[in-house]
C-alpha cells in the first residue's frame, strides 16, 4: 500500500519527462510479454511435433510419410523440409525449368538449405526485441530515477530549507522507476534465454532431418541405414 501511494505521488508530482519513461517501460513490458505468451505456444506446439519425425521414417511411401509429418506439425517446420525435398527430387517436376539443368543432388541440398534458412528465421521472430528489452529497461528506468532524483534535490533546495525527511520521501520515490526497469527487463532476459534453447534443439533435430532426408531422397536409404 505504501509502495503505491508512493508511486502515485511520484506520479503526480512528474513531468512530463517522467511520464514518458513510465509509458516507454509500460509500451515495453506490454511488448515483451505478448512476445513471451505467443512464443511461448509455438515453442509447445513445435516441441510436440519433432516427435513425429519418428513416424516420418515408419510409413509406407513418401508421400504417407510426408502426410504424417503435416498432420502433426501445426507450425509448419517440419513438414515444408520434407515436401520440397520431395519435389526437388522429383526429375518430372523440374522439366522445362532451370532446375533441369542442375545436378538433383546439388537441386535437393539448395532446397533443404532455403527451407532451414526460412525455418531459422521465423524462429528468431521476436528475439530481439526481448533482447533489446532486456538489455535497455533497466537502464530506462534508471534515466527516469535519476531525472526524479534531481527534480527532487531541485525542489528542496529551492525551498529553502534541508531535511533529511524531506530529501529521502522524493528519493525513494524516484527510486521505484529503478525497479520498474528491472521488473521489466527479467522476464525478458528469462524468455530470450529459454527460447534460444528451445530454437537451438529445434533447428539441430532440424538438421539432422534434412541431413537422413537428402540421404534417402539421393541413395534410398537414410543415412546409417
Amino acid at each position: 500500500m505504501n509502495q503505491t501511494l508512493g508511486f502515485a505521488h511520484y506520479w503526480a508530482q512528474g513531468d512530463a519527462v517522467t511520464h514518458a519513461v513510465a509509458y516507454l517501460l509500460l509500451l515495453m513490458s506490454v511488448a515483451s510479454w505478448y512476445y513471451i505468451f505467443s512464443k511461448a505456444w509455438s515453442s509447445w506446439r513445435i516441441r510436440r511435433s519433432a516427435g513425429a519425425l519418428d513416424g516420418f521414417w515408419k510409413a509406407p511411401t513418401l508421400n504417407d510419410a510426408i502426410a504424417v509429418v503435416r498432420d502433426a506439425d501445426s507450425e509448419n517446420v517440419f513438414a515444408p523440409l520434407a515436401a520440397q525435398g520431395a519435389e526437388a527430387a522429383n526429375v518430372t517436376a523440374q522439366a522445362g525449368s532451370l532446375n533441369a539443368s542442375i545436378d538433383p543432388g546439388e537441386l535437393i541440398t539448395r532446397t533443404l538449405r532455403r527451407e532451414i534458412n526460412r525455418v531459422s528465421a521465423r524462429l528468431e521472430n521476436g528475439l530481439t526485441l526481448l533482447a533489446s528489452v532486456g538489455s535497455t529497461a533497466p537502464f530506462v528506468g534508471l534515466f527516469g530515477t535519476v531525472w526524479g532524483i534531481y527534480h527532487a534535490l531541485v525542489a528542496v533546495s529551492s525551498a529553502g530549507t534541508v531535511q533529511i525527511d524531506k530529501v529521502a520521501g522524493p528519493v525513494g520515490e524516484a527510486l521505484i522507476m529503478t525497479a520498474l526497469g528491472l521488473v521489466v527487463a527479467i522476464p525478458a532476459v528469462l524468455a530470450y534465454n529459454a527460447f534460444t534453447r528451445v530454437n537451438r534443439v529445434t533447428l539441430a533435430e532440424l538438421d539432422a532431418f534434412a541431413h537422413d532426408l537428402h540421404a534417402f531422397l539421393t541413395t534410398g536409404s537414410r543415412v546409417g541405414k
